[in-house]
């Protein structure tokens, strides 16, 4: 991962803008459309790195990463985790689904990928590998800035007369394991 998608693979790739429920934006590559029921549905691919904070916790000598994912932690270290990513010529931007970063990654470094566990309670999840971008504090707290080592992909619909929007909760559930086999269908 030695770049966000913004590569010549997708000079013409068409893009699609995600919008979540507070107006943030996500634009992000079409990378497959797959008819199902007479409806088109997408996979979607983020134009721009996807970023996710962690927070460092040790408990019991164990050192474990903690994802942060409260509107109100990441707002007290937003500041914090933009001028760190600055400094590697990356701009942390607040988007729609995922914190995003505008800019050239790192070359893949294998002695700063770590493996997470995201939900403990849901066995069927496998770990995420991610690669460590930065590391900051913020009130003696230490956190870790990553990206995901495996691109981040998101099914959303195609609406006729509106934006395409991601599956509900529902529709996820229901249609993402058809989806998935179509797309293992056509590998």
């Amino acid at each position: 991962m030695s770049s966000s998608p913004q590569s010549e693979d997708f000079d013409d790739a068409e893009l699609v803008v995600l919008k979540d429920e507070g107006g943030r934006e996500l634009p992000c590559y079409i990378e497959r459309e797959l008819e199902l029921d007479g409806k088109t549905y997408l996979l979607l691919l983020p134009q721009n790195a996807p970023i996710e904070i962690f927070a460092w916790d040790e408990e019991d000598d164990v050192t474990e990463l903690v994802s942060i994912e409260e509107e109100d932690e990441i707002d007290r270290i937003f500041a914090d985790a933009h001028a760190v990513l600055s400094e590697q010529n990356l701009a942390l931007k607040r988007t729609a689904f995922t914190l995003s970063a505008v800019g050239e990654l790192p070359p893949l470094d294998p002695t700063e990928v770590v493996t997470i566990e995201l939900d403990e309670a849901d066995e069927s999840l496998e770990p995420e590998e991610f690669q460590i971008l930065a590391r900051f504090y913020n009130e003696e707290q230490e956190y870790a800035i990553c990206t995901p080592v495996d691109p981040l992909l998101f099914f959303g619909k195609s609406n006729a007369n509106g934006p395409v929007s991601l599956l509900s909760e529902e529709e996820a559930e229901q249609l993402q394991p058809m989806l998935e086999d179509m797309l293992l269908d056509e590998i």
